[in-house]
């Protein structure tokens, strides 16, 4: 960005956490297209929460900081370290990132909004390593949410403030009018705008949430991602979802794990399979081979038998992957290739057409160097 981030934000090169992170609501608040109608607004929301995304994470910042431009920027790579994560489905129902955030915090302000108080849960998609799934891992996730206002401690309350029961709606939520036609009265219940039909309103309401006891933050929650768990399999962090209007119960946060392709081994249950390549030698005669495993530093051994075919599938018992929850592990399942020589020397082609002959088997007779030559220019 060619802006100083600092400068979008408003606050000083030394500016606290906190002030970042307040400065960033402020502004927001301004910017967000569903309150301001300029038609520069959702240009200068998105550079803002740009430069939020930047300040508010240390690393990031620290390389900003020191470089002058954001990380990644001109095809520079991400150069700043962090377990970070890819969003799908932020509260599982078509919101996601600090934008639809800040909607669902405008909605909670009256005027059609919903009577749900409690948070609901939201949903991000953690990719990990087949290596970190088989020994286990702590993973910290980095989100956006409405959190628990800080302020005012959830309340919604400011200095002195206090809640009333909704003197439009007697605390029940809800309005009714009746409409006076020739086929008689009609009565409709709708949503009470001015407690949001909550029932309650707010005497001296919090400034920093606006009486709703939330706020919209960036999160950040390490999840224990235990060994041996498997691919779309969720885990739930209790109470770091959407929080609830002042004080309500918050949602949870529902992590999906995502396990990456491996370059050498193929997940299969708890059971792995590989590939592993051996001359035709040694599986003439059979061999012991080593080759990796999925633990840390693990070496296998894998026998091969006395005339192994190609793609025969040797299985080396409790040496997959480890079962969740449970100390024990999978079958590793060895997939073999027999890898036939392009060129012999002299000396072992006379050995194999020893061979040959030993087994009656039929060969092509050794060629002379013109004929070798020739099928070269063939």
């Amino acid at each position: 960005m060619a802006k100083d981030l600092y400068e979008v934000l408003g606050v000083s090169r030394d500016a606290t956490d906190d002030e970042i992170k307040k400065a960033f609501r402020k502004q927001a608040r301004k910017l967000h297209p569903d309150v301001n109608k300029s038609p520069n607004a959702e240009e200068e929301f998105k550079e803002l929460n740009e430069a939020y995304d930047v300040l508010s994470d240390p690393n990031k910042r620290a390389y900003y900081d020191r470089t002058g431009s954001t990380p990644g920027a001109a095809g520079g790579g991400s150069p700043y370290g962090g377990g970070y994560v890819d969003f799908e489905d932020i509260f599982g129902g078509g919101f996601g990132g600090m934008g639809d955030i800040f909607s669902s915090f405008f909605s909670g302000m009256g005027g059609g909004a919903t009577t749900r108080r409690e948070g609901r849960d939201m949903g991000v998609g953690l990719r990990l390593k087949l290596e970190e799934v088989a020994v286990g891992a702590k993973k910290e996730i980095v989100y956006d949410r409405l959190a628990p206002c800080q302020d005012c401690s959830g309340t919604g309350l400011g200095p002195g403030g206090h809640e009333a029961t909704c003197p439009e709606c007697n605390g029940t939520g809800r309005v009714y009018t009746v409409q006076h036609t020739f086929l008689g009265d009609m009565r409709t219940t709708s949503t009470c705008s001015r407690c949001g039909g909550t029932g309650q309103t707010i005497e001296n309401a919090c400034p920093e949430c606006e009486g709703q006891g939330r706020v919209p933050d960036r999160q950040r929650v390490t999840v224990e991602v235990p060994a041996g768990i498997r691919d779309a399999q969720q885990l739930r962090v209790t109470g770091f979802g959407e929080a609830g209007l002042r004080g309500a119960a918050s949602g949870n946060l529902i992590v999906t794990c995502r396990i990456e392709p491996h370059e050498f081994f193929e997940r299969e249950g708890d059971h792995l399979h590989a590939v592993t390549k051996v001359s035709m030698v040694q599986a003439a005669l059979g061999a012991e081979i080593e080759i990796d495993g999925i633990m840390p530093a693990e070496k296998v051994n894998v026998r091969i038998p006395e005339g192994c075919q190609n793609d025969q599938v040797i299985r080396v018992k409790g040496k997959g992957m480890p079962k969740f929850r449970s100390d024990l592990r999978g079958d590793l399942y060895v997939h073999v290739g027999v890898v036939i020589p392009k060129k012999l020397t002299k000396s072992q082609r006379d050995l194999l057409e020893k061979l040959a002959k030993d087994l009656g088997d039929s060969y092509t007779e050794s060629r002379s160097p013109l004929e070798k030559l020739r099928d070269a220019f063939n």
